[in-house]
């Protein structure tokens, strides 16, 4: 079972806006630009990328997705107390 990943999110306030920024990834967009655009996170500024972390480091919800989602594949809705994320699983160790 992989005890570290590496990811990135996208976080917004409203399910709608969330929902309208994974339909443009959907249709070929750019997790990064997209990142820098619209999350509120401050890894927006750095195009989404949390970096690596271990398993339990991140809110439950957010921790399942990313230890056991499809890799590569931008998932979400999900919704946690910070808002709603985009995430892109970029490998798990």
């Amino acid at each position: 079972m992989a005890k570290t990943a590496a990811a990135m999110h996208i976080l917004v306030k409203e399910e709608e806006q969330a929902n309208e920024i994974l339909a443009q990834l959907k249709n070929g967009g750019d997790f990064e630009k997209l990142a820098k655009k619209h999350s509120t996170c401050p890894s927006g500024k750095k195009g989404g990328h949390l970096g690596e972390f271990k398993q339990g480091a991140m809110v439950p919800a957010f921790d399942k997705v990313v230890f056991s989602a499809p890799l590569i594949e931008p998932q979400g809705p999900l919704h946690t107390q910070f808002g709603y994320h985009i995430i892109k699983i970029l490998y798990r160790n």
